[in-house]
């Protein structure tokens, strides 16, 4: 996979912009204090809602938002219409010489080369997209729920702060650094919601769902494949999950 530029702007972008706003002395918009609440309490947060093997998977999670999907549903159409007139040619159990990389329509393959009941077919691998979709969808709530917790934990910190503050009234040296955790654990908090997991969150989903109709395909056209239908109807058919543009890169 190719690295996901839109991902590396965004996040350069946002930490520019932020940075920038901040003018010469940074340092002052840095708090220990406010950072520790706001990041260690949305990872509490985080292990206390998900098991540890989820919440562990995180780092695996993180490397596919900076990838581009390699396949695209045009290039999954090529090949499964290449399949088709393959095995309109040679028979289906010419199919057993096509090997790809793509392990869900390799299973595909290998189920209509081994004759498997056409409706085994659909539903085994209707299966395996329900249960791929299923563990997206705790990734993708589980940077849904850390957007969550981000400006929650920043308003803990700002609460703290506020006490703090309140608390040492008679101290006018105290009441500066209590204000400036109070406000700085709100900002962090927006600031991780905003710019880091709820973004990553939606690509997630974004992704999965790129995955999903590329599955679709594949099991429309294999389908197809076993039933007999003329490669050609089978990809004008299958080119429906595709855009127009997308239509033209294919000739």
């Amino acid at each position: 996979m190719k690295l996901d530029i839109s991902t590396v702007i965004g996040l350069v972008m946002g930490a520019l912009i932020v940075l920038g706003l901040m003018g010469h002395n940074i340092t002052l918009f840095w708090s220990s204090h406010a950072m520790i609440v706001v990041v260690g309490g949305l990872i509490a947060s985080t292990f206390i809602k998900f098991n540890i093997t989820d919440v562990m998977s995180t780092g695996a999670i993180l490397s596919k938002l900076f990838k581009v999907p390699t396949e695209h549903p045009q290039d999954i159409i090529a090949t499964v219409s290449d399949c088709a007139n393959i095995a309109r040619k040679d028979g289906i159990l010419a199919l057993e010489k096509v090997k790809t990389p793509n392990h869900f329509l390799q299973s595909a393959i290998n189920y209509c080369v081994d004759g498997v009941d056409p409706k085994f077919l659909r539903d085994a691998l209707t299966k395996e997209m329900e249960y791929m979709q299923t563990r997206h969808h705790v990734g993708v709530v589980m940077f849904e729920s850390m957007g969550e917790a981000g400006p929650a934990m920043g308003m803990v910190g700002t609460l703290i702060g506020m006490v703090e503050l309140l608390s040492n009234l008679d101290d006018p040296s105290s009441i500066g650094p209590s204000m400036a955790t109070a406000l700085l654990a709100t900002m962090y908090g927006a600031i991780v919601a905003n710019i880091i997991v709820i973004p990553f969150g939606i690509k997630l989903h974004h992704y999965s769902t790129h995955e999903c109709i590329n599955y679709q395909i594949i099991i429309e056209g294999i389908a197809g494949i076993q039933s007999g239908l003329n490669p050609r109807i089978l990809e004008q058919s299958l080119f429906v999950a595709l855009s127009r543009k997308q239509r033209e890169m294919l000739h």
